[in-house]
């Protein structure tokens, strides 16, 4: 079953035209539902507002809310029978019009499926070559630049990665190809600052969050490849899974976990 403009269905016509389709205008989330709860439904609220903003849009009346969101996505989870469910929450602008929208209303489509959470450590990562991240107004929600991370991930596969580390394109390390990237060092948790064009991750600003409640200092900047590889442990972190990388390249990390990322896991 899937959720078309709220409706549900066991499959859905798309209308066309499409300014989805025709012109990427629009977004997407990616969410969790576990036991009827959406994780972080604030948080995926926030952004979904901030990137409706940005690209001129107005929110479907039954995804105005956190409450709503989450009302709407457990609803598809338990129609699908999923007490674990990864969503994928997709809005495109209606009507037609060629780059000039002729309207701000949008229409949107939520699909499931199971969600079996992987938290294995990522065994070897590198620096992507070919593909650099690209600082914009949407750069921090989900949707309009993924072709970087679709070039990524290409990348990945075919050097035989198990993850692969965004830059942008003056060097400063962004994220990794799915994941916010952040790393220890004496004490003090460093991540990359959204102006490397990096995605405004929904459990980054959670491990930010615990972070800062445990007392401990963090750092958002430009930070270069080498303050990376100069790290005592490194992980990374979506809403899907927070994984701790083991080799960057030729270089080696410890695989500790810091306390307060332990029981964030738990938590979660």
């Amino acid at each position: 079953m899937l959720l078309l403009n709220n409706d549900l269905l066991p499959t859905a016509t798309l209308s066309l035209p499409n300014r989805g389709l025709a012109f990427g205008d629009g977004l997407f989330e990616t969410l969790i539902v576990t036991e009827n709860r959406l994780r972080l439904a604030t948080d995926h609220f926030a952004r979904m507002q901030q990137a409706a903003a940005a690209l001129y849009l107005k929110l479907p009346d039954a995804l105005a809310s956190p409450q709503a969101v989450e009302t709407a996505l457990t609803r598809l989870a338990t129609a699908n029978q999923l007490p674990a469910a990864r969503l994928r929450l997709q809005l495109w602008r209606t009507g037609g019009g060629r780059y000039t929208p002729t309207t701000d209303a949008a229409e949107w489509l939520a699909t499931a499926e199971a969600f079996v959470p992987d938290e294995t450590p990522i065994a070897k990562a590198d620096f992507a070559l070919e593909t650099h991240s690209i600082h914009s107004p949407l750069s921090f929600c989900k949707g309009p630049q993924a072709w970087l991370y679709v070039r990524a991930a290409h990348e990945r596969q075919q050097r035989g990665l198990d993850e692969i580390i965004l830059c942008d394109a003056a060097g400063h390390v962004a994220e990794a190809g799915a994941a916010a990237i952040f790393w220890m060092k004496e004490g003090v948790l460093f991540t990359p600052a959204l102006e490397t064009g990096c995605v405004a991750g929904v459990r980054r600003a959670q491990v930010l969050r615990e972070a800062r409640a445990a007392g401990m200092e963090c750092r958002e900047k430009l930070f270069r490849q080498e303050a990376l590889l100069a790290a005592e442990s490194v992980f990374t972190a979506n809403v899907a899974a927070v994984r701790v990388v083991h080799q960057i390249g030729d270089v080696r990390f410890s695989i500790l976990v810091p306390n307060f990322l332990a029981s964030l896991n738990h938590a979660f």
